[in-house]
């Protein structure tokens, strides 16, 4: 399964959607997770993709990963999964 998908299916499984009605232009807000989803979501993806995501569930602006939107979140994780192949 490839970094996108992998990351919808999280994403959805945390909103209780469908991943075919996740888009790249979706937002954690227009999935329905609140900042506990969010901190769900992150917990998820570094388990599944064996990484450590820099989040700061205080100040997830300051975090640097960007949660703005579905494709934010997969360029983020495709950014750290490129750090952690180096």
């Amino acid at each position: 399964m490839d970094t996108t998908a992998k990351v919808i299916d999280i994403l959805a499984a945390q909103a209780l959607r469908d991943p075919a009605t996740i888009g790249p232009e979706d937002t954690l807000a227009t999935l329905g997770l609140d900042s506990l989803g969010l901190v769900e979501v992150i917990f998820a993806l570094e388990e599944a993709f064996d990484i450590a995501i820099p989040f700061n569930a205080n100040d997830p602006g300051e975090s640097g990963f960007d949660i703005t939107s579905v494709a934010g979140l997969i360029g983020a994780v495709e950014g750290l999964l490129g750090q952690k192949a180096a």
